[in-house]
C-alpha cells in the first residue's frame, strides 16, 4: 500500500500552476500573433508588412511566436511533471527557463510568466515522501 502511494505522488501545486501558466502563455502568444499578422497591412504597407518581412509585423510576430512556443514547452513540461514525477528537476528547470523566456513574448499577459516561475520553483523544491 505504501509503495502505491509513493508511485502516485507528484507535485500537485507545481503541476496546476505550471499548466495554467502555459495555457495563459499560449493564449497570449496566439492573440498577439493574430494581431501582428492581421494588422500588418495597416501599419507598414508593402515595405513594412508581411511581404518584405521587416518592420512591426516581423518584430511583433517573432516576439509573439516566442511566447507561444514558450507556453507550449511549459504545458508539455507540466504534463510530464505529472506523468513522470521522478524527473521533477528536469521539468522544473524547463518550466522555470521557459517562463522567464516568455517575458519577451508578453509572458501570458505577464501573469502567466509569474505563475510559471512560481510553478517551476515549486517543482524544483518538491521532494517525494517515502
Amino acid at each position: 500500500m505504501g509503495e502505491a502511494t509513493v508511485q502516485n505522488q507528484y507535485p500537485t501545486t507545481a503541476y496546476a500552476l505550471s499548466l495554467v501558466a502555459g495555457i495563459l502563455m499560449m493564449v497570449s502568444g496566439a492573440v498577439t500573433t493574430f494581431l501582428a499578422y492581421s494588422w500588418a497591412p495597416f501599419w507598414g504597407g508593402m515595405m513594412g508588412g508581411r511581404m518584405m518581412g521587416f518592420g512591426p509585423t516581423w518584430m511583433f510576430g517573432g516576439i509573439s511566436l516566442l511566447g507561444l512556443a514558450s507556453g507550449a514547452v511549459v504545458v508539455i513540461s507540466a504534463i510530464l511533471l505529472r506523468s513522470r514525477p521522478k524527473e521533477y528537476n528536469t521539468w522544473g528547470i524547463l518550466i522555470l527557463i521557459f517562463s522567464i523566456l516568455s517575458f519577451f513574448g508578453m509572458g501570458g499577459f505577464f501573469i502567466g510568466a509569474i505563475i510559471g516561475i512560481v510553478g517551476g520553483a515549486l517543482a524544483l523544491s518538491w521532494k517525494p515522501t517515502g
